[in-house]
């Protein structure tokens, strides 16, 4: 009884804060909100708790994933050349087994978002994460290409050390190699994670569908946009605010937006883009083309091809004069 009253009086304090400002009402409201929502979507119910990816999850295991693949730059400050195989052994069995929670996570989302259930879920989410673990040496090779590609492309540039360490471009090509492996394996859910962490890091935003070549280089990179569909080839250098996107968006007959159409440009090799660019649609930049600042692209550039404003008023002011 005693006990009782203790307790009635320990959460008087916090019943009356509840009242001043209302909450049990709010919680109500709230509660119906929800329920509105999930029976618009059409969706099961999630017992026992939320199951989807974690992004605080996932945000530890890029961190960790960064100094494995990197360890001596962007590994721990204390750690030796002659332990670096251990590190990096011990951080890759860890990274992969919480990976591997983060991908049954998505895969079982999935069987239940579709109404399916998969039979084999477990399989699958061990035969994804070894199939990622085996392409680590492949993506630590493509960025090792893109760190020199910044190392060359930036005179302030001062070593690759400084490139690794300092880039945003770099690091939003990190998360974007291993966000883009994560999409092909058929997880796309948490690469799509991976590429909103790099998003809010680095303000550059790739999508993880986005095909991209080696020697891929980002200079300052703030307000880069590249959409889902955009194909980049060898040695691309591209500049602060550039946009690589749709041009339209089609529809089906009930209004839904179509997914998964081609609709964002085609960039070949050793083409540059100014900072400011706006390139738009499914069309083809070719092979060594320059790309002004501060243009607006929707039709295709001819390789070896200079655009500019001037280049661009000068083709409108033909297209307009009357021939006669």
């Amino acid at each position: 009884m005693t006990n009782n009253k203790a307790n009635n009086q320990a959460h008087a304090p916090a019943i009356q804060r509840a009242s001043l400002f209302g909450i049990e009402q709010v919680v109500s409201e709230l509660a119906s909100v929800r329920q509105t929502w999930r029976s618009r979507q059409v969706r099961p119910s999630e017992p026992g708790g939320r199951e989807l990816p974690s992004r605080d999850a996932l945000t530890k295991i890029l961190e960790d994933l960064r100094g494995a693949l990197f360890p001596m730059r962007l590994g721990p400050p204390e750690l030796r050349q002659e332990s670096e195989d251990f590190y990096v052994g011990h951080t890759l069995d860890s990274v992969l087994h919480s990976l591997l929670t983060q991908v049954r996570l998505e895969l079982s989302y999935a069987s239940r978002y579709n109404n399916h259930h998969e039979l084999h879920t477990e399989d699958r989410a061990v035969s994804i994460v070894r199939t990622f673990s085996r392409s680590l040496p492949q993506i630590r090779t493509l960025l090792d290409s893109d760190v020199i590609a910044a190392y060359q492309g930036d005179p302030a540039a001062r070593s690759v050390d400084e490139v690794l360490l300092c880039y945003p471009g770099v690091l939003a090509m990190i998360y974007h190699r291993v966000a883009h492996q994560l999409y092909l394996l058929g997880v796309p859910l948490l690469a799509r994670i991976v590429a909103e962490i790099a998003h809010s890091q680095t303000g550059i935003d790739i999508h993880p569908g986005a095909q991209i070549g080696p020697g891929f280089f980002i200079d300052h990179g703030t307000g880069v946009v590249i959409g889902e569909t955009a194909v980049i080839g060898q040695r691309v250098r591209i500049y602060q605010a550039v946009t690589l996107g749709a041009k339209r968006f089609p529809a089906d007959k009930e209004g839904n937006l179509q997914k998964g159409l081609p609709r964002h440009p085609i960039v070949e090799d050793d083409v540059v883009i100014y900072a400011g660019a706006t390139v738009l649609g499914r069309i083809t930049l070719g092979r060594g083309a320059t790309i002004g600042g501060n243009v607006w692209v929707t039709t295709d550039v001819a390789p070896g091809s200079h655009v500019s404003q001037a280049s661009l008023r000068h083709e409108k002011n033909l297209a307009t004069t009357d021939p006669e």
